[in-house]
């Protein structure tokens, strides 16, 4: 095989194969091994895993390769239930027993805080999915310009491309329901494909929801979560892993409330699912969210539920709390911003607010580790940090932080 251009052809030779140990996995799911000191990343490996890979790129301080041979496995070691696994960009850990997929996962999260954050407290195990297969309530697959006969892939990313599509018939992380409904979703965007060529591609929407499998965006559907019932249009947000997610939001409301403060804010609040679910617990609730369409819907399932100790505000970025009536000091706050976590703002107004309580809930731990060395700064101290595993068999985490203000 000619080597490509552009490769830097040191330390190792294009397509180069070395032997090496795998001493453990970062948080994209790769594990990092080293040959004579200098660090290879090689996929779909275990810590403790003896390998052969195939060099590919060299960068500046390390170099990725193709996994070769598995020399001497870990016991840990499982065989994938995707026959697309390692070749579908999806999942990271198939190979795993979720066992161990959890422990690195918990080491995942300890190792973003003190790394990114400089924050040295205990992690708890993360909490794992009642169900590891058939969890996932939506799935979003893709294709691109359609050829003459409707025969283009319709499925996810090929691992480690950026714009390659490979074809999924059917996806196992997915929920039953949504494998059901997928064949004719496919066939239907085929047999359109083939009359609109001229078009770029196009995202199908498979969502499981109380009305059963859902693929317009603009559907209003219902999820429920514990004894509440949320409305919110299809192909806007909401948690999407129904099994674990009571759970989650069980430990949310318990966290919020320990100090017995009287009042709770749920910052980014979208429809309402963590004021509504902890309303029980205070006398009074403020859901604060940009979106104003977000707002209207949490009203409306304030409504649906018949609580009546909440309001929603849109809350403008200038002045977030502005509206806000309750005394910090008798007030907790939830915060659940989207992956990119809390803008420079949001920090500032809600250090010079200095409610007594946070409870923070993130699903990238590495943009929470910056939000909770500013809190922490601010005067906040960290009481628990307890991930949950939302999407076994990929490398993503969501992790949730208290903290009590102690100055």
């Amino acid at each position: 095989m000619d080597t490509p251009k552009n490769f830097v052809a040191e330390p190792f030779h294009y397509h180069e194969e070395v032997e090496l140990v795998v001493d453990s996995l970062t948080n994209l799911g790769m594990g990092l091994g080293r040959v004579d000191g200098w660090v290879v990343m090689v996929p779909f490996v275990i810590p403790g895993e003896r390998v052969k890979a195939r060099i590919f790129r060299n960068f500046t301080n390390y170099s990725d390769a193709d996994l070769l041979e598995v020399i001497e496995a870990s016991p840990d070691r499982i065989k994938p239930q995707c026959n697309l696994f390692t070749t579908c960009g999806g999942c990271q850990y198939q190979h795993l027993s979720y066992d161990r997929q959890l422990l690195e996962k918990t080491a995942h999260v300890k190792e973003l805080l003190q790394k990114l954050g400089a924050i040295e407290h205990p992690v708890e195990h993360a909490v794992g999915s009642p169900q590891i297969y058939n969890y996932r309530s939506k799935i979003t697959p893709h294709y691109n310009r359609p050829s003459q006969d409707g025969s283009q892939p319709i499925g996810f990313l090929r691992f480690g491309r950026r714009n390659q599509i490979i074809d999924v018939e059917q996806c196992p992380i997915a929920t039953e329901a949504i494998n059901h409904a997928l064949p004719e979703e496919r066939e239907q965007a085929r047999r359109a494909g083939g009359k609109k060529r001229r078009q770029r591609g196009g995202t199908l929407l498979l969502r499981h929801v109380v009305e059963g499998v859902v693929n317009d965006p603009q559907a209003i559907v219902s999820e429920r979560v514990g004894d509440l019932s949320f409305q919110f249009k299809a192909g806007e947000f909401f948690q999407n892993n129904p099994y674990v997610l009571p759970k989650l939001v069980d430990y949310v409301a318990q966290e919020a409330s320990l100090l017995e403060a009287r009042y709770l804010v749920d910052a980014y609040c979208g429809v309402g699912l963590f004021a509504l679910s902890t309303a029980k617990l205070f006398e009074a609730v403020v859901g604060v969210e940009i979106s104003q369409q977000s707002v209207l819907w949490a009203q409306a399932n304030a409504k649906i539920s018949g609580i009546k100790n909440t309001r929603f505000l849109i809350g403008k970025a200038e002045a977030i709390f502005k509206d806000l009536e309750f005394p910090a000091s008798e007030t907790a706050m939830v915060i659940d911003p989207p992956r990119k976590g809390c803008d420079e703002g949001f920090r500032q107004q809600l250090l010079q607010y200095r409610p007594q309580r946070l409870v923070y809930v993130s699903c990238d731990p590495a943009t929470q580790a910056r939000d909770l060395k500013d809190f922490v700064v601010g005067g906040y101290v960290i009481t628990r940090i307890q991930p949950f595993d939302l999407f076994p068999h990929t490398r993503h985490i969501e992790n949730i932080v208290s903290l009590n203000l102690v100055n």
